[in-house]
């Protein structure tokens, strides 16, 4: 079967391309996209050949972020699943071309274990903020912030949950930094600073937080941060760092203890897809920006990993028509 898929070439390199999809195995589920989006991070990493191994070898199809509907199912796959939308972790079920992760495809073969089904959410398109939901699900369980104070630096998409999270997980008190005003104004957070603007330490005077969660990656803004920590407290690095450069004399003085968060655990991802089913987690907040897949694919991307107010590009791969029929939230955007 064949079916249009985003490829990235080479480096900096990125088609629209006809691909070959493996033959449908008994565990697998078909599944026909309608929404995708972009990594940030790992994507963009790959974008500029920075990460030269398997599975991220050109020519390669990206993607973990896709939602779409089941249509067909293998012979010992429960067919009570064909017409449901479902959350797609990625495939490796191509022909002639890598997957890292595969799901930025029209068309997508994949074990019926990798999929999360959409039951009782309003808007399917929601699942795809599984993955980063989850990511900071992970990270706010690694943090224990119930009853405590938490400072969160940055509020791109996976800081934004973040804070989200941790509010709704018990913290006594959310603080968040970002220099970005629009992703500022999206913040959940109760104390909100922005550090191009505000003294940081008069805004955060009188605060002494027991866990800082990182989202930036910047060294700078975390040795800022560690000045706020109280004695005995944590950090989580919740990006992924090629280096850990910090003032370790914070560290040594206040006997700070440092975790890093992998992606997400066992079951986050249905939890996540509880919580916004429930209402509970505002996950479509981080949907900034939106692009049909056949309209220029390379600008997409392009805005994704350059423009700071795009937090989430959403790619369309279905008609407006085919969107407005599962009453999408998304497309009715101008």
């Amino acid at each position: 079967m064949k079916a249009k898929a985003i490829v990235f070439t080479g480096v900096r390199q990125i088609e629209l391309c006809d691909v070959t999809l493996k033959p449908l195995s008994s565990t697998d589920v078909l599944v026909e996209t309608f929404w995708s989006s972009i990594s940030t991070g790992t994507e963009k990493m790959a974008w500029n050949g920075l990460i030269p191994s398997w599975p991220f070898i050109f020519p390669f199809i990206p993607g973990y972020e896709s939602v779409g509907k089941i249509i067909q199912v293998g012979e010992h796959v429960n067919e009570s699943l064909i017409g449901k939308f479902a959350y797609v972790a990625g495939s490796f079920g191509y022909e002639g071309v890598n997957a890292a992760f595969g799901g930025a495809s029209e068309y997508i073969v994949c074990p019926v274990e990798s999929i999360t089904v959409l039951e009782n959410i309003d808007h399917p398109e929601s699942g795809i903020a599984l993955p980063l939901g989850a990511t900071a699900l992970h990270i706010v369980d690694l943090a224990e912030v119930k009853n405590k104070k938490v400072l969160v630096l940055g509020q791109g998409a996976v800081g934004i949950l973040a804070a989200e999270l941790a509010t709704l997980m018990g913290a006594k008190l959310v603080a968040a930094t970002e220099p970005n005003k629009k992703r500022l104004n999206l913040s959940t957070a109760d104390l909100k600073v922005d550090p191009e603007t505000e003294d940081v330490s008069a805004a955060l005077a009188g605060h002494e937080f027991d866990v800082m969660i990182d989202s930036t990656g910047i060294m700078s803004a975390i040795d800022t941060g560690l000045r706020f920590l109280k004695f005995h407290g944590k950090v989580i690095f919740g990006g992924y760092y090629q280096r850990i450069n910090i003032d370790y004399s914070q560290a040594f003085q206040k006997e700070l203890s440092f975790m890093a968060a992998k992606q997400w655990a066992k079951g986050d991802l249905e939890r996540v897809r509880e919580l916004i089913a429930r209402h509970k987690l505002n996950a479509e907040r981080i949907f900034t920006h939106q692009h049909r897949v056949g309209e220029d694919i390379i600008d997409a991307y392009q805005k994704a990993f350059t423009d700071p107010d795009c937090l989430k590009m959403v790619l369309l791969w279905k008609t407006v028509t085919e969107q407005q029929e599962t009453h999408s939230p998304v497309t009715a955007q101008p």
